[in-house]
């Protein structure tokens, strides 16, 4: 651990914040974090975080999301530019649009979305609960949004349900293409391809397995003298190449990379400390509304 990182654990301790990471962030990030964790235990932990202060190592959704569930608590985002593209496809109009089309649909927001979105919809999920969530509402009718690929994931699982697909997606996850799949596993054919629902469907019909990035994580640590390729962004692959040293893991491609999540620098994780970040602060109907389908997501078991 190099002197920023124990300068960063001192000041956390001593101004009584809780530091929260993505799988996605920088490793050196991670390793200064009091929780690492896809968006689902990401905001769970959030809602239950005791101290005065909540750093979210991550994207603005995350942060917003940490906010909404915590509104007493301070929270900073330390990479301050670093969004989310899929967020950025839809906005509250284009929900209310859909429901006006479909008044009997309920509306499933991926988390991976702005404040003003959740806020218009029913209930939010994560990659790891969509499926979960989906399955408990009565609704036969479901607008899914933003996201495609997961949508059209979940409606495969749920036949039951008419799933009704928004045109936005996560461009790092929907930029593999069928033949870099293909490739990696010709390449690696005793290697098992785990890969994540946003990915493009012919994608995901060739894996080994899909699932959320705590679902990938888990598969290939029960295996440790496993082979893998992993399907989703990089972060992943760091982790398990650091844990796993027994693993042989493959990236599915080189580039798999979100450059908003790899933003965060430990500077910046000082710079909330030092008074160099503001606050996430967000309107109160933003805030109510988003967190009954925050608060809705979380309560599905």
């Amino acid at each position: 651990m190099n002197e920023l990182q124990k300068k960063i654990l001192a000041l956390k301790k001593e101004r009584d914040c809780l530091i929260l990471a993505h799988y996605y962030q920088p490793l050196g990030v991670q390793d200064i974090a009091d929780a690492v964790g896809d968006s689902f235990a990401l905001a769970k932990r959030a809602q239950s975080a005791s101290q005065r202060g909540i750093i979210m190592c991550g994207v603005r959704f995350m942060a917003e999301s940490a906010k909404i569930l915590n509104p007493g608590k301070t929270v900073w985002l330390p990479a301050e530019d670093a969004g989310c593209p899929m967020a950025d496809t839809i906005v509250p109009a284009d929900v209310l649009a859909l429901k006006k089309q479909y008044p009997e649909a309920a509306v499933v927001c991926y988390v991976n979305s702005t404040a003003a979105v959740k806020a218009v919809s029913d209930v939010c999920c994560t990659s790891s609960s969509a499926e979960a969530v989906v399955r408990s509402l009565p609704n036969r009718q479901i607008l899914f949004v933003p996201d495609k690929n997961l949508g059209a994931y979940i409606a495969k699982q749920l036949p039951d349900k008419e799933v009704i697909l928004y045109d936005g997606c996560c461009p790092i996850h929907d930029g593999v293409s069928l033949q870099q799949a293909e490739a990696a596993k010709r390449a690696h054919p005793e290697a098992k391809l785990l890969v994540h629902p946003e990915c493009r469907k012919e994608v995901v019909a060739l894996a080994d397995y899909v699932g959320s990035t705590a679902g990938i994580l888990e598969t290939a640590r029960k295996d440790p003298a496993g082979s893998f390729i992993i399907g989703t962004e990089n972060g992943v692959t760091d982790i398990l190449v650091r844990e796993l040293p027994l693993s042989h893991i493959y990236a599915l491609k080189p580039d798999f990379i979100c450059p908003d999540m790899k933003k965060t620098t430990l500077e910046d994780v000082l710079a909330c400390f030092e008074g160099r970040r503001t606050p996430i602060e967000l309107p109160q109907a933003e805030l109510d509304g988003a967190r009954k389908s925050l608060e809705r997501m979380i309560a599905v078991q």
